[in-house]
């Protein structure tokens, strides 16, 4: 079993920066791939980016390449994701959640067990 905790929404101008933490619990998280997700209002919620259990691999949708990092502590129990130039468009709520399975796509909603509650984030134009 993982529990996930996001924070550090909130409220940010066009062009501007927010970082993101998922603190996990469970003896499993190093050895778990993590994943970022979104959801906008009337929309379906889509993959952001991902990381594999050592962070040597990551995996990024193609609209916010360059602009964010995913990354994790194993020691702390907690992913990132570090936003910056930040869009009108990236307004969503986002959440982190630990893959189901190795063999499963990490760009798939389907292939994550568990999810956080979720964090606002608001970027204004």
């Amino acid at each position: 079993q993982v529990q996930l905790v996001e924070s550090g929404g909130g409220l940010v101008q066009t062009g501007g920066s927010l970082r993101l933490s998922c603190a996990a619990s469970g003896r499993t998280f190093s050895s778990t791939t993590m994943g970022w997700f979104r959801q906008a209002p009337g929309k379906e919620r889509e993959f952001v980016a991902a990381i594999n259990w050592s962070g040597g691999n990551t995996y990024y949708t193609d609209s916010v390449k360059g602009r964010f990092t995913i990354s994790r502590d194993n020691a702390k129990n907690t992913v990132y994701l570090q936003m910056d130039s930040l869009k009108p468009e990236d307004t969503a709520v986002y959440y982190c959640a630990a893959r189901r399975s190795p063999f499963s796509s990490v760009y798939d909603v389907a292939s994550y067990a568990y999810w956080g509650q979720g964090t606002q984030v608001t970027v204004s134009s």
